[in-house]
């Protein structure tokens, strides 16, 4: 059995750095790479000259040409935030491990269920997989994104090691074949102990992972369309040579402190990698998110976490 795991900590995911609680925080970052007019020089390339005149108007307070529209699926389209639920649309996230220890590795296993308990064994891929699961702590810690792997009878299988006592929220990802559009439900996974938790890092532009410069450029505002640019630097460069990274150059998860709605939104198309990645983000409603922004270099696949407030 094998599965992706972008976990923080693991040879395919990496930690936080300045997002974790409880860890020493690293020292200021430098700026981004290339400085404003070279960030900026980037986004045109890949985003036209369209966008990068209206982020120029945003920024300065004027009026914002309409951004380069992400490219979209359909999987996320049909409703608003995903992963509140356990039953939606027929389907049911069927939970078959009653716990998980925290700090040792334990088989989670699942099956989606139609209302007559039957499990779903016919999936279409979605983003290269046929199911995405995040595992994320209450308190927005620990993030995972791993993938399952399926058996013949519809259970869904995959080894995660909670980092702490605490209800673990599993948050399942799926098409099934031949459905509309996508559907996204959730469940919380007992992780027995005493639960402590920890603090959600304070908003920062730009942050630290791994010697990666990670910044997050553009606010958000409930109930809109909002543009948002990532822009990566390693070793005081512009990072030009990003690895597709389930079909896409860069992923971005967020979720809402307190329910941790869930959004997975997806890049707007490019042809060649760059460093900056566009995303278009609409967010429910007023409050405190988390982003996660996953992105594949050198072949490993690391994480950068930013805090957000609506």
């Amino acid at each position: 059995m094998t599965a992706t795991d972008h976990r923080p900590g693991t040879a395919a995911g990496q930690v936080e750095g300045a997002s974790l609680p409880g860890r020493p925080r690293p020292d200021p970052a430098p700026p981004p790479p290339g400085g404003t007019v070279g960030r900026y020089a980037a986004a045109a390339l890949v985003l036209g000259l369209t966008l990068t005149v209206g982020f120029f108007a945003g920024r300065a307070g004027g009026p914002v040409a309409a951004p380069a529209r992400p490219a979209a699926s359909g999987a996320h389209l049909a409703h608003g935030p995903g992963g509140l639920e356990v039953s939606r649309d027929g389907w049911t996230l069927t939970l078959d491990t009653p716990e998980l220890a925290a700090g040792r590795p334990g088989e989670l296993a699942f099956r989606i269920t139609d209302s007559t308990g039957a499990a779903l064994t016919a999936f279409q891929e979605n983003h290269e997989r046929r199911m995405h699961l995040i595992l994320v702590g209450r308190d927005l810690s620990g993030y995972q994104h791993v993938h399952p792997e399926m058996s013949a009878d519809g259970t869904w299988r995959v080894t995660v090691t909670p980092a702490a006592p605490g209800p673990l929220r599993a948050i399942a990802d799926f098409w099934p074949q031949g459905a509309p559009a996508g559907v996204t439900l959730g469940i919380d996974v007992p992780v027995p102990g005493r639960y402590a938790a920890g603090p959600l890092a304070p908003p920062e532009e730009t942050i630290l992972v791994d010697g990666y410069t990670v910044t997050l450029d553009g606010g958000l505002r409930a109930g809109e369309s909002n543009q948002v640019l990532v822009w990566l630097g390693h070793d005081g460069r512009p990072v030009n040579d990003l690895q597709r990274h389930l079909g896409a150059y860069g992923h971005l998860v967020a979720l809402r402190q307190g329910d941790l709605a869930y959004l997975h939104v997806h890049p707007a198309a490019a042809s060649q990698p760059s460093s900056v990645v566009a995303f278009g983000v609409t967010v429910p409603s007023a409050g405190t998110y988390r982003l996660f922004f996953e992105f594949r270099h050198l072949d490993e696949v690391r994480v950068a976490a930013f805090t957000v407030i609506v």
